[in-house]
């Protein structure tokens, strides 16, 4: 697996990482003998890059984790995120970016994971009621203290990235960002290319659209992030389809599985950029994990470009409902 600079230290990470909310179940049933196996499969690859978050299983996936790095040597670079909370006994979730609560959350993750340190910290969502600037000085009291190597933020804007950037170094931003959801070129990722930030796709494959086997929609579960997506219900998830059959027999011709030419087109971006895709089993991971070594040609970037061009997707990426926190920007 080929490495790439992650932090602006210099550290650096597998080109691909693990998007680890599946250990936590959010897309189907898995167990923690299921996890352990992936994690040992990235070992055995290279794959050295793993994302969580406090709020994956309300700690689960980050339990999973530590039980299995309590076993096993750990080669892992692990970033996780704070600022997302959910009411256990109810859908009730909300924003917290308070230093004492981030403390507490840091604190509880490092526990959870059988380590001293994370080498990437990310603030999950801005709280709207704490000025970024606040916020940063809370995490760059956490890296003094050696809790922390790195900073990160998910979903913010160009103009927040640069408040924040103005008071130390921010490591990466993670946004959502794949063929079907590209709105961060629109200014993010030429910030991040200016603040020497990397850039950290999550659901590079389309939340389970760019893979062999299409989802189904009427299998979710209720807690599936897709049930009350607008790209999964009709009309707009047949039309999604159709431009995706497209996508696969081009994936097919050049000889590569789609989640894996989905992949090696994120990688393509620029050499910055850190795939987060998740899986919760070994064969889809070395199935996409092979995407490290594929250089795209020019005619199949064109194709690509062809086939699904930028917004083509029918509906949004999020439901009403669902946007709690990203920061809009375009």
């Amino acid at each position: 697996m080929r490495q790439r600079q992650l932090l602006q230290d210099g550290t650096t990470a597998s080109a691909i990482g693990i998007g680890c909310m599946s250990f936590a179940g959010a897309y189907g049933p898995t167990s923690e003998a299921e996890t352990h196996d992936t994690l040992a499969a990235a070992q055995d690859i290279g794959l050295d890059f793993l994302d969580t978050a406090n709020i994956y299983g309300m700690g689960r996936s980050e339990t999973v984790i530590g039980s299995y790095l309590a076993k096993n040597k750990d080669t892992f670079k692990i970033a996780s995120k704070v600022g997302i909370w959910k009411d256990p006994n109810s859908d009730k979730r909300g924003i917290n970016n308070d230093a004492a609560y981030m403390r507490q959350e840091l604190e509880a993750t490092l526990r959870k994971l059988n380590r001293d340190y994370l080498d990437l910290y990310y603030i999950h969502r801005l709280d709207p009621t704490i000025p970024v600037e606040t916020t940063m000085d809370a995490l760059l009291t956490f890296k003094k203290e050696g809790k922390i190597r790195g900073i990160g933020f998910s979903e913010i804007s160009p103009a927040t990235l640069r408040r924040a950037a103005a008071l130390g170094p921010v490591d990466a931003v993670q946004s959502e960002y794949s063929l079907w959801t590209r709105f961060a070129e629109l200014g993010l990722l030429q910030t991040c290319q200016e603040l020497n930030v990397a850039f950290v796709p999550f659901s590079p494959l389309a939340r389970g659209m760019l893979t062999d086997v299409a989802p189904v929609p009427d299998t979710f579960a209720d807690h599936d992030i897709r049930k009350t997506g607008p790209r999964f219900i009709e009309p707009n998830f047949s039309f999604n389809m159709e431009y995706i059959a497209q996508f696969r027999a081009l994936a097919s011709d050049v000889g590569l599985s789609p989640s894996a030419l989905a992949i090696a087109w994120c990688l393509s971006r620029g050499e910055r950029f850190f795939p987060i895709p998740g899986t919760r089993s070994r064969a889809h991971l070395l199935d996409w994990a092979a995407a490290s070594d594929v250089t795209l040609t020019p005619d199949t970037l064109s194709e690509i470009d062809r086939i699904l061009p930028i917004g083509w997707a029918h509906g949004d990426r999020y439901s009403r409902d669902q946007w709690l926190g990203p920061q809009g920007f375009c």
